[in-house]
């Protein structure tokens, strides 16, 4: 969500006529960003859209049903990023690799508001099994992806599983590394060579050993 849309969002006089479901989701959206999941509370959420706490039952049951529609609207956003990533697929998996590599270190956003989501709602995840349950699910689509394009490259079926793992793991932790308040000037593209040199570009075919043959005694 960018900064603009925001300014946009909260220059308009909203009403509960005029409100959305995504107004409150997007509402949601940014609380938990600032605070967590037990910042997305109702009463909160209708604050600081300068609405009633009423209004809010205009479009969600329960604040139950709001939650479950802001997970689902997430997990769709990200199933559609891995999607698209797979319709773009190519025959050069290297290159491949690096825009997979560049989408999800751009995912973070300008202010990561989208990594910092996400990092709530794994620690949602750890207490909750049906968020644990989306959230592997998600998992195991991006690492799919990536194994895909490892077997590629590599030739190699045990090898593209652990390299998926590997780059999986390198794309969390420069996560967790560009979330920092203050980092060095182009943190993300140091990042980002660290990660192509040694995952991707260090990979070569891997010759196929055949099996051995039974010797007659």
């Amino acid at each position: 969500m960018q900064t603009a849309d925001k300014n946009k969002k909260k220059s308009v006089s909203l009403t509960p006529t005029r409100l959305s479901p995504n107004d409150w989701l997007d509402a949601a959206f940014d609380a938990v960003v600032e605070g967590g999941f037990d910042a997305a509370r109702v009463l909160v959420l209708a604050q600081n859209l300068g609405v009633t706490r009423g209004s809010f039952y205009w479009h969600f049951a329960d604040h139950a049903a709001m939650v479950s529609a802001l997970l689902t609207r997430w997990r769709d956003r990200e199933m559609g990023i891995d999607k698209a990533l797979k319709l773009e697929s190519t025959d050069d998996a290297a290159a491949d690799l690096e825009r997979m590599l560049e989408a999800a270190l751009a995912h973070t956003g300008v202010e990561l508001e989208n990594q910092r989501f996400e990092l709530a709602l794994r620690g949602l995840g750890r207490r909750d099994p049906e968020v644990a349950k989306m959230l592997a699910e998600v998992d195991n689509v991006r690492l799919g992806l990536f194994e895909r394009k490892f077997k590629h490259l590599t030739h190699d079926t045990k090898a593209s599983s652990q390299l998926a793992i590997l780059f999986y793991l390198a794309i969390a932790g420069g996560h967790q590394a560009l979330s920092r308040p203050v980092n060095p000037p182009q943190m993300k593209e140091y990042l980002h060579g660290i990660i192509s040199h040694y995952l991707i570009h260090q990979q070569k075919p891997r010759a196929q050993v055949p099996p051995a043959v039974k010797q007659d005694a």
